[in-house]
């Protein structure tokens, strides 16, 4: 078997890009999201231990939930179309 040495001198040369390493989002302890969503939870539990009968215990752990739905949700929509490079 014998090989042939060629001249690729008149060859196009190809340069590939090196892709860049993302991470999807921010980690969540670096959003806001996560604070204002920490804040609200300790607005709806304290209003209810300060407010009368009225606003009890289920109807704040309620909103806890719905709360909760809501920073999952964000979380979720913000993860589906952001990048951020990534850092070793």
């Amino acid at each position: 078997m014998t090989t042939r040495a060629t001249d690729n001198a008149e060859a196009p040369q190809v340069r590939r890009d090196e892709t860049q390493k993302s991470t999807e989002t921010k980690s969540a302890y670096k959003t806001t999201e996560l604070i204002v969503y920490a804040l609200a939870v300790l607005g709806v539990l304290i209003a209810s231990a300060i407010v009368d009968n009225s606003f009890g215990a289920d109807p704040a752990w309620r909103y806890v939930t719905y709360l909760t739905v809501g920073y999952m949700i964000s979380r979720g929509l913000a993860k589906a179309g952001s990048r951020e490079p990534y850092r070793d």
